[in-house]
């Protein structure tokens, strides 16, 4: 492997960013992170898993509607492989799909073997949960890895959590079994402004990919959208005491704990409250 500069991924190292759809995508802040890499980077797509192997259509229904030649058809539940070539001349694969209803160590093994065919090395899962935290401040992104030597070289976080999981955290458990390096991102969204778009999420998802990458990507209207995001929320909560005075608390206690970007144990309490307001039968 080359050398690494700053924290970030040798420069000639092929990586996997995934991102899906539903649980493991609050505020639709990862996915839309991969659209806009999609987008600016010209992505083209290179394959696309059957969706009638992985997803209950009564949960993920197909939708109908004219394409873009204008004529009506029926577009699939699926998950897209892509590939782009940044500016800078690394390849990355981009996975983006709705979480799989079924089969979820066939689909990570036809998706991993996908990204062994494209000379992928390591895999970076990305995913956005609820949170305790104002919108006010810097978006937390906590970077994690189960490998002790991918932590110290990229100054990542161990992974603490332990409960239910998605298919991002199947996705790099996979991965890392098969000897790849694997790692996973998570914006912690605040939970009283979950509906998407979370365009201040995204960014900071974005953001925290460059550093990794070594790699600037073009922002466009997203810092605008960002703060346009951030003061329509303002608003709303000048209009109502209540979620004002809430706001005021989590800002004094994201002060006084003085972590701008928390910690991974942090991001593990929030992902476990997170998974609790989710499902009742948790507790809590």
């Amino acid at each position: 492997m080359s050398e690494r500069t700053g924290g970030d991924l040798p420069a000639d190292e092929t990586v996997l960013l995934a991102a899906f759809e539903g649980w493991n995508d609050a505020g639709s802040a990862a996915t839309q992170a991969l659209e806009h890499l999609h987008d600016v980077w010209a992505a083209d797509q290179v394959d696309e898993l059957d969706p009638e192997e992985y997803h209950d259509f009564q949960v993920n229904r197909p939708q109908v509607g004219p394409g873009p030649d204008g004529k009506r058809g029926i577009t699939w539940p699926t998950t897209a492989i892509a590939v782009a070539t940044t500016p800078r001349g690394r390849t990355v694969v981009l996975v983006h799909g709705i979480e799989p209803s079924m089969r979820w160590r066939h689909y990570c093994d036809e998706v991993l073997g996908i990204a062994a065919s494209l000379g992928v090395r390591t895999v970076v899962t990305v995913g956005a949960l609820l949170a305790d935290v104002p919108h006010t401040r810097p978006i937390p992104v906590t970077s994690t890895s189960e490998d002790p030597e991918l932590r110290e070289a990229l100054g990542l976080e161990p992974n603490s959590y332990e409960g239910p999981t998605g298919i991002v955290g199947v996705l790099q458990h996979e991965a890392a079994h098969r000897g790849l390096n694997a790692m996973s991102l998570w914006a912690a969204v605040p939970h009283y402004v979950a509906h998407p778009p979370s365009p201040k999420a995204t960014l900071a998802v974005l953001r925290r990919l460059e550093q990794l990458l070594g790699e600037p990507v073009p922002l466009g209207e997203l810092v605008d959208d960002a703060a346009a995001w951030q003061a329509g929320v303002d608003e709303l909560a000048g209009e109502d005491s209540e979620i004002a005075e809430y706001v005021h608390q989590l800002e004094e206690a994201k002060d006084t704990a003085d972590l701008p970007e928390a910690s991974g144990e942090a991001i593990a309490q929030e992902f476990e409250r997170y998974l609790r307001r989710r499902d009742p039968g948790l507790g809590g």
